[in-house]
């Protein structure tokens, strides 16, 4: 059995200067490129996902709440939906797109090319006997959280690399920590 590593979102209109910066974002990337350019960091998997927006209805507004509506993002054909430069020629073993349609948040909600018969996520590491999960990228209060909750729903092993997380909000990390604890999510 193998442990993958899950790269979340760490896309430009994530990082800072994009459409939804998170502070931090910039410097999650560069150092999960850090720990991928030595022996792709041990792990037997790497994969990521990616906000892959053509049209989610009202996950997208002019006056977004910031809960469960936000600014146009990680529209497909963008700049903004494309990994950060630090990752851009990571050779990742599979890419999971999530939420052309609609809002997504966890990275097992999305499948290879984004398509409603693709690959997912959860049947991918299946296949490939993933056992243990470390899950790194942004934001940690977001899509971070969602997918590490959703690993160990699923009956895997997971750790959170807290050092290679950044949240949008610090001021939530205490709430999502105690959910981590309650739903058998390490934090490292």
């Amino acid at each position: 059995m193998f442990t993958a590593l899950i790269v979340v979102d760490v896309q430009n209109d994530f990082c800072e200067g994009g459409a939804l910066g998170v502070d931090g974002g910039q410097a999650v990337a560069r150092k999960v490129a850090e720990l991928l350019s030595d022996e792709r960091g041990g792990y037997g998997c790497v994969v990521a996902s990616r906000d892959h927006h053509i049209d989610p209805g009202a996950h997208f507004s002019s006056t977004p709440d910031f809960v469960d509506s936000w600014p146009p993002h990680c529209v497909v054909g963008t700049p903004g939906q494309d990994f950060h430069p630090a990752l851009a020629d990571f050779d990742f073993d599979a890419v999971f797109d999530k939420g052309s349609y609609s809002a997504a948040y966890s990275a097992f909600e999305g499948s290879i090319g984004g398509h409603e018969d693709g690959e997912t996520l959860v049947d991918w590491l299946v296949r490939h006997k993933v056992s243990h999960v470390d899950v790194v990228g942004i934001a940690t209060d977001h899509c971070v959280r969602a997918t590490a909750l959703d690993a160990a729903a699923e009956g895997f092993t997971t750790t959170v690399i807290g050092e290679l997380t950044a949240a949008v909000d610090p001021g939530n990390l205490q709430r999502v920590r105690d959910e981590f604890a309650e739903n058998d999510v390490r934090i490292r």
